[in-house]
């Protein structure tokens, strides 16, 4: 084989092994993609926030007598789109305030085990424009 052979050999396998790292750094999503979601803290209180301001949109469109409040964020995403887009997965649960009244629902306890128990599973996307002190439910879908 002549040198020139064995050099485009070379150069032949250097591009495979760059491929198959490429394509396995591609696999486990290790780059980030611009403009992406990204996982966030439930924690984060920015994400707090925004479940609150999704769980208010949800009481002021549902027909029941009582007042539902956030009982536990299992996910959550942020993506940067002209402000923040907050992507999350929520529990929210009955309490025993109606709705009558205007309650102060942080300080409402939850329904007991009982009839009147109900937790929904929702999917929540709430934007937010901070320097506006702005934030919208974009999206609200509970089950």
């Amino acid at each position: 084989m002549g040198t020139g052979t064995k050099l485009l050999l070379l150069i032949a396998f250097g591009c495979a092994a760059i491929s198959n790292v490429l394509l396995q750094i591609h696999k486990l999503d290790i780059v980030d993609k611009p403009g992406a979601a990204k996982p966030v803290s439930t924690n984060d209180s920015g994400v707090q926030t925004a479940a609150k301001i999704a769980t208010y949109e949800f009481n002021n469109r549902s027909n029941d007598i009582f007042l539902f409040k956030v009982s536990a964020i299992d996910k959550a995403k942020v993506q940067v789109v002209k402000g923040i887009k907050y992507i999350m997965e929520v529990k929210i649960t009955r309490t025993v305030c109606r709705k009558k009244g205007n309650p102060d629902l942080e300080k409402c306890q939850f329904q007991p085990d009982g009839k009147l128990k109900q937790i929904f599973k929702c999917h929540f996307e709430v934007w937010s424009i901070p320097w506006l002190h702005w934030m919208k439910t974009t999206v609200l879908i509970c089950q």
